[in-house]
């Protein structure tokens, strides 16, 4: 009897899409290595390597592949909210909602609520020590910014079975629909001057990425064969890329694609048209890449990889700052020199830094793998109206936590969320509930 990830990649079917598996894990690995590279840490703090040498920049065209991931969820949610419905017995769609809900988000909300405890523990107990100065206080608020994430994510699962319905019916309308708000948006935003609108587009910019994975899963994307299915990905890439290249440069959007410190406009907070635009043109690329890709992928060894890279990547990504933090943390508990960003003297350390995190998340990993295993269930029913609350309760939380991290816990620190303050506590109660309430409305009645 083989490792259970050889046994798992073994009974892989013939049917099953790898080249998606490996674009979750080739974008969440890409994003980590944006983040370690980026952080120029000093024993005065951490700032933007990207500020400090802007002409990097231009490299976050392709190390910015969020876009990559959600496209790959919507790709995913779409067979796996069909096949429920196929699952269904006699009774409502409302009921698979709930099934649906908890299925897509266990993965996610377990270990991410893991993380947020130990975390929430940890800085509370030093808070209570008088610790939280320094580097140990900057840790505190950042090791949860990667959050935001999971909260975009939250609200793609849960607009899925309405959005995939528009789909069905308009098609390619549904993705214009979105993207067209995006752009209104930003005339009202940048033209107008309309307070508060920019907001939107966290909802229309990530959802009409969300929206090219329904297409995929149609074969709207590549349909036919040999040069003919590159024909529709190739228009995607380039039309995608002249159009990012013409916004930024006719402003007002940055050259960056990740946020900037002391910017005024951003393209990733709130996302813009640009940003949508470079979305666009890398689906196109990484669909252009799928046979070569898929022939690779063919392989066992190659296989293998994906699937054991696929069983731990949430867990990595949340605690792959906490790793690269502590790697300075130790540099500077054991008087090691810290050069100034981007010396020849920095360069040189990256390798055996990047080494050193990447060796430390491992170990966390190990740690709380384990929790990133869904548990078995056979449901499809539930009730949808308290999954819907749950959802929303889960991406209040984990959005605010992501803004007012764990610093400042026992002076009632508070960050906005668009015009509401947030505390940590709150934030981790209204996370705490809502990821409760999926699990409730989620379990249902199973199947005999």
């Amino acid at each position: 009897m083989g490792s259970p990830v050889r046994v798992l990649a073994e009974a892989t079917p013939v049917t099953r899409d790898r080249y998606v598996d490996l674009l979750r894990v080739a974008s969440l690995a890409a994003v980590v290595l944006g983040h370690w590279l980026m952080a120029a840490v000093t024993p005065d703090g951490v700032g933007n390597l990207l500020a400090v040498v802007p002409a990097l920049q231009p490299l976050t065209w392709l190390l910015q592949v969020m876009p990559v991931f959600f496209f790959v969820g919507g790709f995913a949610h779409t067979l796996s909210y069909r096949s429920l419905l196929r699952k269904r017995p006699e009774g409502s769609t409302d009921s698979v909602y709930a099934a649906f809900l908890r299925a897509r988000l266990q993965r996610l909300l377990r270990p991410t609520m893991v993380f947020v405890l130990v975390w929430g523990a940890a800085a509370l107990l030093i808070q209570l020590l008088g610790g939280g100065g320094g580097l140990t206080g900057v840790t505190l608020r950042l090791v949860t910014q990667p959050l935001w994430f999971i909260g975009i994510y939250l609200a793609m699962v849960a607009f899925t079975p309405p959005l995939l319905r528009l789909h069905e019916r308009y098609g390619w309308g549904a993705f214009a629909g979105l993207a067209g708000a995006a752009a209104a948006v930003d005339v009202l935003r940048f033209a107008a001057g309309v307070p508060y609108v920019e907001f939107l587009n966290f909802a229309f910019v990530w959802l009409a990425v969300h929206q090219l994975g329904f297409l995929r899963a149609d074969g709207r994307l590549g349909a036919g064969s040999g040069l003919h299915a590159l024909r529709r990905p190739a228009l995607l890439a380039g039309g995608g890329l002249i159009t990012a290249v013409t916004l930024v440069a006719a402003g007002p959007y940055p050259l960056s694609m990740v946020g900037m410190p002391g910017e005024k406009v951003s393209n990733m907070a709130p996302p813009t048209l640009a940003l949508l635009c470079h979305g666009l043109w890398l689906v196109g690329a990484v669909e252009l890449l799928r046979t070569p890709a898929a022939r690779l992928l063919a392989r066992p060894r190659a296989w293998r990889t994906v699937v054991a890279a696929n069983g731990v990547a949430m867990t990595a990504f949340l605690w792959h700052l906490t790793a690269m933090l502590g790697v300075y943390g130790a540099m500077l508990a054991l008087d090691v020199p810290l050069p100034e960003p981007a010396t020849a003297a920095w360069w040189a350390q990256t390798p055996l830094r990047l080494a050193v995190a990447a060796a430390l998340t491992a170990v966390l990993v190990a740690a709380f793998r384990t929790f990133e295993r869904p548990a078995p269930t056979a449901a499809v029913q539930g009730h949808g109206p308290l999954a819907a609350l749950g959802a929303t309760l889960c991406l209040l939380g984990v959005l605010g936590l992501s803004m007012v991290g764990f610093a400042g816990l026992l002076e009632g620190r508070t960050a906005l969320l668009i015009a509401i303050p947030v505390t940590a506590p709150a934030a981790v109660a209204t996370t705490l509930c809502g990821w409760l309430l999926v699990e409730r409305a989620g379990r249902g009645r199973g199947v005999r």
